[in-house]
């Protein structure tokens, strides 16, 4: 059982008083709250955990003192019934929570965190979501046991309904208020209890998304395609570099290096989960390359200059200006390549991707296609790649209703 007193705390301030605190003991280890007052060593009665009464707020004080020391007795008690194994700091963690104990004042320790780790493209987009949340309660920051089944239904109603959202979509709002829940449990800031998630309350399904490559042909047109303007002509020699080393995430592309080329192979680490692999240079990728070779400086160079001159340790900005090249990108392939290559199917710097995965289709075993797109299970492969195999589909219905 954990023993709750009020104390003075032995160090001193610069003006002799000392800090009054709440001391939390359990199997003998200690922690402490303070109370954001400070009294004179004479002012204070030690055996009573009071104010002396010479003191001008006495009454005040000791009122104060009663009220938190009855609560943070009841906090500890009621940790310790749902919890034998607990530690002091555990139970601090219960009484005075870092942050807060609101969902908004977690919200932004979680964003924060993102922000830190580098991780822009989850807080930019986990940021916009947490707004909206807020926007839909009126702007104000609620307690997590206000957050119940009934608002969170409420929520996917007006996502749906007045921002004309896709299910999807609204299931990643869901899964931020999920992961801002599910750090206030492992903090010690919120009971499991009140957790509004899980069976007979609010489940997050992903819809399967629509994932779709542009045909062999537009591939072709965008190869072949005379492109004058050298914005143009470079988001192009991109998109086929993504594309003819197996669909490449856009990001490593930008972080190559002339470096990472040796005796005609790529040797590259995939940014996103730190796999490496070695792949041989086709012909095709090697032409573009050698249009950028007379940039070379050093082997280090970046080969394309999208990342060029900046802080590499600063991963936040790294991730922020690749997001915002890549959108510029999408841009110019939208509105100009692909009129101009006469593209029939949608065009962006993610899709040369799924085109490999379309082109691949059935042709290439699956274990092969693991080791290209560097899954870490084979089930990741043959979920992603079922968006993209259609000929035993193609044959059921041929069977049935004819060619």
């Amino acid at each position: 059982m954990a023993t709750i007193k009020v104390v003075l705390r032995k160090k001193a301030n610069k003006d002799g008083t000392f800090p009054l605190a709440i001391r939390i003991t359990k199997d003998r280890k200690t922690s402490y709250i303070y109370l954001g007052h400070n009294l004179k060593a004479d002012e204070w009665v030690e055996n009573e955990q009071r104010v002396k009464s010479s003191h001008p707020n006495s009454k005040r004080l000791n009122n104060l003192i009663l009220a938190k020391k009855a609560s943070a007795s009841d906090i500890s008690i009621e940790a310790e019934t749902l919890k034998d194994e607990i530690s002091s700091r555990a139970i601090k963690q219960k009484i005075k929570p870092k942050g807060g104990a609101t969902f908004f004042a977690q919200a932004q320790i979680y964003l924060q965190r993102l922000q830190d780790t580098g991780n822009f493209n989850c807080y930019n987009a986990d940021k916009a979501r947490v707004k909206y949340f807020k926007e839909f309660l009126d702007g104000s920051d609620v307690a997590f046991t206000d957050i119940t089944y009934g608002v969170l239904e409420q929520f996917k109603v007006y996502l749906k309904s007045q921002r004309k959202l896709g299910e999807r979509t609204i299931m990643n709002y869901l899964m931020v208020i999920r992961a801002i829940f599910n750090q206030a449990i492992k903090e010690g800031v919120l009971d499991q209890k009140y957790y509004p998630f899980g069976a007979e309350k609010i489940s997050i399904k992903l819809p399967q998304s629509n994932k779709v490559g542009i045909s062999a042909s537009d591939v072709s047109k965008l190869e072949a395609v005379e492109l004058a303007n050298p914005k143009y002509d470079d988001v192009r020699n991109k998109w086929l570099i993504s594309y003819y080393f197996a669909g490449m995430r856009i990001s490593d592309v930008l972080r190559l290096r002339w470096s990472d080329f040796q005796n005609g192979r790529l040797h590259y680490t995939m940014e996103k989960n730190n796999k490496s692999g070695s792949l041989a240079v086709p012909e095709k990728a090697l032409a573009i390359l050698q249009k950028y070779e007379h940039l070379k400086t050093s082997p280090d160079d970046f080969v394309f200059a999208n990342l060029k001159g900046m802080d590499l340790k600063n991963e936040f900005d790294v991730k922020r200006r690749i997001y915002l090249d890549v959108n510029f990108s999408d841009k110019l392939l939208t509105r100009y390549v692909s009129p101009l290559a006469k593209i029939e199917g949608k065009l962006s710097m993610h899709i040369a991707r799924h085109t490999f995965a379309t082109l691949a289709g059935d042709k290439v075993p699956v274990q092969m296609l693991q080791k290209l797109y560097r899954h870490s299970d084979v089930r990741t492969t043959i979920g992603y790649q079922a968006n993209f195999i259609y000929k035993d589909a193609d044959e059921a219905l041929a069977s049935v209703i004819g060619n």
